[in-house]
């Protein structure tokens, strides 16, 4: 039908801007973060890509059900805004019959929304926690940003490393400043590089430089020229990634139903199913009278969502502390905005009905 047609082109247009802001907004910030984290050395510059894909993808079921009912909502509003509902419903639609178009404009995203959070999303977050523990077990050197003060895996010394020369390793004008046994020591020179022993261990060798060690506020001071001094670089044990439930895939957290990973695997199931409800939520919830503001209504369809996502962060939870049976609350919060939903199409087939009851 025509109004189908013309319903679906203008939920996807509308869809594609929303998602996109979103999306930008999303990079923008974890773009931020993630460049004061390389500035500070904690992440390797050339994880940075990386690691804002793996977080987009995490973050991406959320926003598409934030696209989706943000959608249908901003569309139905302005319908009703400008009247165009208003011919609709003259001409012998109720509004019930909106639900086929939205049905068919949301099948394909909320599918792609349940793929995400059961299988895409926490190979995502695994990947990241890979990188990130892949970047906190490099050696002092690597995590040396060049034109900056980093401090030591072992947090015992501040390196400065003006730049770095050809790909073997050398430096160029390094300050490294080190506390031991309550006496700081200043070492400095034009250049270093580093040498690996025959046992593996690795140094940090600095050529034709300086020492200044002493007593922090008082004169005594001894100064040292050394021809080669080397420094042991000190490397962290490989340890296995951090068992969380967010990062199990699909499978095991099926072999494995304690409460945690049940837990985890009703907020997976429920983003694709409360995707679902809220697009339908949006059909009612987007009723604006053309005479009055529409501040109420947005407001009041923010709640909804917000309401929405916090119930099910809450059964999440207490089904994680064994306080909620998962059995009963996968379905719970889903089945509350369901009989929710049916209430919000009762009150605008049937106002005067609604009214009679005392609901204005």
């Amino acid at each position: 039908m025509i109004f189908q047609r013309a319903a679906i082109r203008e939920f996807t247009h509308t869809a594609v801007a929303v998602f996109v802001a979103l999306l930008a907004v999303l990079l923008t910030t974890q773009l931020i973060r993630l460049l004061g984290q390389a500035a500070g050395g904690k992440v390797a510059s050339e994880a940075v890509v990386a690691l804002l894909g793996f977080g987009a993808i995490g973050y991406l079921p959320v926003l598409l059900s934030l696209a989706l009912f943000i959608s249908v909502l901003m569309t139905m509003s302005r319908w009703y805004r400008d009247s165009e509902m208003v011919i609709w419903l003259v001409s012998g639609l109720p509004l019930t019959a909106w639900i086929r178009p939205v049905l068919k404009f949301a099948v394909l995203p909320v599918l792609g929304i349940a793929v995400l959070s059961l299988l895409l999303a926490p190979w995502a977050m695994r990947q990241s926690d890979f990188y990130r523990q892949k970047m906190d077990q490099r050696e002092d050197v690597e995590r040396v940003s060049p034109g900056a003060f980093n401090e030591s895996g072992s947090a015992d010394r501040v390196f400065f490393v003006e730049g770095v020369a050809g790909q073997a390793g050398l430096v160029k004008n390094v300050f490294i400043s080190s506390v031991q046994h309550g006496r700081l020591g200043v070492m400095a020179t034009a250049q270093g590089h580093i040498e690996a022993m025959p046992n593996g261990d690795r140094f940090l060798v600095l050529d034709h430089g300086r020492r200044y060690e002493g007593m922090a506020g008082t004169p005594e001071y001894r100064v040292m020229e050394f021809a080669r001094y080397a420094l042991r670089i000190e490397t962290k044990e490989a340890r296995g990634l951090q068992d969380s439930p967010r990062t199990k895939p699909l499978a095991d957290l099926l072999g494995d139903p304690q409460p945690v990973n049940l837990a985890e695997l009703l907020w997976r199931l429920g983003l694709p199913i409360a995707a679902l409800n809220l697009v339908f939520l949006a059909i009612p919830l987007s009723f604006v009278n053309p005479r009055a503001g529409r501040t109420n209504n947005l407001l009041f369809a923010l709640l909804t969502y917000m309401v929405y996502s916090n119930l099910l962060s809450v059964s999440q939870a207490w089904v994680a502390q064994g306080k909620l049976r998962f059995e009963f609350g996968v379905w719970a919060v889903h089945i509350v905005m369901l009989l929710f939903l049916l209430a919000l199409f009762y009150r605008r087939q049937n106002p005067l009905a609604w009214g009679r009851l005392g609901w204005r």
